[in-house]
């Protein structure tokens, strides 16, 4: 890509370019902002650095590109973590200067900058290219800072330091010294006072004199002052105000050929936005929702607390389809109807799963998608998201499904990096990496995307799998919980283009990474406590960007950092099981049942049944094969053996029905199993234990069974249930 880069002078924004150039990436221009007044050092601002501004103006001559500058005009008028468009911010500032460099220069396609660990900065400019329909490039971001330092000393950044204001920072001892030379005192600081060894925190700002992308020329600084802005006795802080500097040519060529050459520096003005150089997304007319088949079907359930879950397809469209497009519209606007009959919308949703009858119409999906779920809806941030193909039509669910999990509160705190980084694949549109309510993290479906290419690693599915896994680990990192000991359930989507064997070597290779993450963890003192994730996995047709896996984690990130274990043991020896229909005596595999639970907090459960296992559950009536499930009678078996486990695990674990907030139940996409059928039993199941229980209210509303066809299901790789339960109770 071509691009752009925010330079400040200091260290960060030029070590950003570097890394574009090592991505491929081409710097046809710079972009600077600076005060309105030339004699001021430094601005008030959380967002800019100016101090040595009088330098960057050479910046130009040194790389041979050209600068673009603005004086800042504005101030920090909108406060806010997450940035909306206000007039007279400082932003606007960034937004009227890029708008310019895109008008001048075309074929920019995206933008540089330094960020490192600042979310105040980096959704300002994330903010910014979105608005003008840039790719934000923040290469630095989430990197270990004392690596970074070394790198960037490494790679041939000379730059001194221009700002002090920390314990341990002198303005006359420092100031004008080379971070190579200050490096191993800036590492003493921070095991002594914990600053940030590359200035993030405000400890000190840079100046950059030199680095590799000064092809021509090299900055040196003849004259300057020390300012003292504070004497404080502990941290001081102080600016040197360079008075004097000239370029030093690196070579004679460039001092024959750049005699009397000029610099090429454009200074923007403008003092107000242009409507027009804002990107907005193309609204497309998908019809009424109300002709012929566009009537989508809602499940919506309730329980006593204020979460909710939606669940919408197009009904019976095989037969009669419209299209990928006009399906997700409608299914869209009838989830949207729903959200606002009950005074909510899109900003009170927390996950979204999408399901997708053809992987190839993934481009499509978003395209509507984004008409209706936006950031503007969204102003504590968009839902995160899950995306797989399912054989759908078979099941005459139409070209799309969509589920939604959502919470009349809105206590979410959500993760949304656009930029493109080396710490995690970015989320550029509507959907977000992380959503974290009542302590469970509802986390998208992880791909093994390489972040600073967002390209499939090459290798095959185990690769896949370990890049997959490493990328769950940054954005778990970011809410300060582990993947080894935090999941409560690990969802694992394998594409059909796997083999068998492939399947089961996939299933070692997890096991194995979450051992020795799990052992690192507890070799350094195991911060949660050690838990057991149930894992499940899934076979689709499909899988986005045709990767071979795709993982799908829910964590738990405890407020008060306690000792999680599971305890069920001490539960199920104090609680009489409730059994109608006379399975408490079976012989039925312990494989069937996997049970993760916090006591008082949450449950999660999954019941695997597999030929063997109806077998034996239909008491002789069923053979060990897969036809057994083609007969209405063994499947009214398997139902009240489902709904029999899940109140099993319910009751020993001390909740009950009202406090399930989902029940998945997966099953293998044969001919002979039709969906409805399906559907009836485990209806006809719950009706008849809520009434043998004599409690009307025992199950709850029981329109949140979702079903959802796959090719295959289980607790293990060979994935060899028709039917697979899938529940999640929490008490919040």
């Amino acid at each position: 890509m071509k691009v752009v880069a925010l330079v400040s002078g200091g260290k960060d924004s030029c070590y950003a370019m570097l890394r574009c150039i090592d991505y491929g990436h081409q710097i046809v221009a710079l972009a600077n902002l600076m005060p309105l007044d030339d004699s001021i050092d430094e601005l008030d601002s959380y967002m800019y650095q100016t101090v040595g501004h009088q330098i960057v103006v050479s910046y130009s001559e040194c790389m041979g590109v050209p600068l673009f500058r603005r004086r800042i005009r504005g101030s920090m008028r909108h406060k806010h973590l997450r940035y909306m468009m206000t007039p007279g911010d400082e932003v606007e500032d960034m937004f009227i200067l890029l708008t310019e460099v895109k008008r001048q220069i075309p074929s920019i396609t995206a933008v540089s900058s330094g960020a490192i660990a600042s979310d105040y900065q980096r959704l300002r400019v994330e903010s910014i290219c979105s608005r003008l329909g840039l790719v934000s490039l923040a290469y630095l971001w989430k990197q270990d800072q004392t690596l970074l330092l070394q790198e960037m000393i490494t790679r041939g950044i000379v730059a001194i330091v221009i700002k002090v204001a920390a314990m341990g920072l002198n303005p006359a001892k420092h100031l004008g010294k080379e971070l190579s030379v200050l490096q191993s005192y800036l590492v003493h600081l921070k095991e002594l006072y914990g600053i940030n060894v590359c200035g993030e925190g405000g400890e000190y700002e840079t100046l950059t004199l030199d680095c590799p992308l000064f092809t021509d020329s090299r900055i040196v600084l003849d004259e300057f002052q020390i300012v003292l802005h504070s004497s404080d006795c502990i941290a001081p802080v102080g600016v040197l105000h360079p008075s004097a500097f000239h370029l030093e040519p690196k070579n004679e060529s460039t001092m024959v050929s750049d005699n009397g050459k000029r610099s090429c520096i454009y200074e923007v003005q403008g003092d107000h936005m242009k409507n027009e150089h804002v990107i907005k997304p193309q609204f497309v007319d998908f019809g009424s929702d109300s002709e012929g088949d566009m009537d989508g079907t809602v499940l919506i359930s309730r329980r006593k607390g204020d979460s909710f879950v939606i669940g919408c397809w197009v009904q019976d469209s095989s037969s009669n389809s419209r299209g990928l497009q006009r399906d997700l519209a409608a299914i869209l606007k009838k989830i949207e109807s729903q959200l606002s009959g009950d005074d909510l919308s899109w900003v009170n949703v927390l996950y979204i799963h999408l399901y997708l009858a053809n992987m190839n119409e993934f481009a499509l999906a978003n395209d509507t998608y984004v008409t209706f779920i936006t950031e503007d809806k969204c102003h504590l941030g968009v839902p995160s998201r899950s995306t797989i193909e399912l054989p759908m039509r078979q099941a005459k669910l139409g070209n799309a499904y969509v589920e939604v999990l959502g919470t009349k509160d809105q206590t979410k705190k959500v993760l949304h990096v656009q930029s493109i980084s080396c710490w995690a694949p970015s989320c550029i549109g509507p959907y977000s990496q992380a959503t974290l309510h009542k302590e469970v993290l509802h986390m998208a479906g992880q791909l093994g995307l390489d972040p600073p290419t967002m390209m499939l690693v090459s290798g095959g599915p185990l690769i896949e799998l370990e890049q997959a896994l490493k990328n769950c680990e940054a954005v778990a990192n970011s809410f300060n919980c582990s993947l080894p000991s935090s999941t409560i359930l690990l969802v694992i989507y394998c594409s059909a283009s796997i083999t068998a064997l492939e399947r089961i070597d996939l299933q070692d290779k997890l096991e194995l990474f979450m051992k020795k993450r799990l052992d690192l963890e507890l070799q350094n003192g195991g911060r949660y406590g050690v838990c057991d994730p149930i894992m499940l996995y899934i076979l689709a047709p499909n899988l986005p960007k045709g990767a071979l896996v795709e993982v799908k984690p829910m964590l738990h990130v405890p407020e008060e950092r306690e000792t999680i274990s599971r305890i069920e043991s001490h539960v199920q020896s104090a609680i009489e099981v409730s059994n109608c229909w006379g399975f408490e005596n079976l012989n039925w595999p312990t494989s069937c049942y996997n049970s993760y639970f916090i006591h008082d907090k949450m449950c999660a459960t999954v019941v695997s049944v597999d030929a063997e296992s109806a077998a034996k559950i239909c008491q002789g009536t069923a053979h060990e094969n897969d036809s057994c499930f083609e007969n209405e009678e063994n499947l009214r078996f398997i139902s009240r053996f489902c709904v029999h486990i899940l109140n099993k695990s319910l009751l020993k674990n001390g909740f009950s029905w009202e406090d399930v907030l989902n029940l998945r139940i997966y099953f293998k996409m044969k001919l002979g199993l039709v969906l409805d059928t399906l559907r009836k039993v485990f209806t006809e199941a719950f009706e008849e234990f809520a009434k043998n229980c004599q409690s009307g209210n025992v199950v709850g509303d029981m329109k949140f069974l979702n079903l959802i066809p796959v090719l295959g299901s289980g607790t293990n790789a060979a994935m060899n249930d028709i039917i697979t339960c899938e529940l999640f109770a929490s008490t919040f």
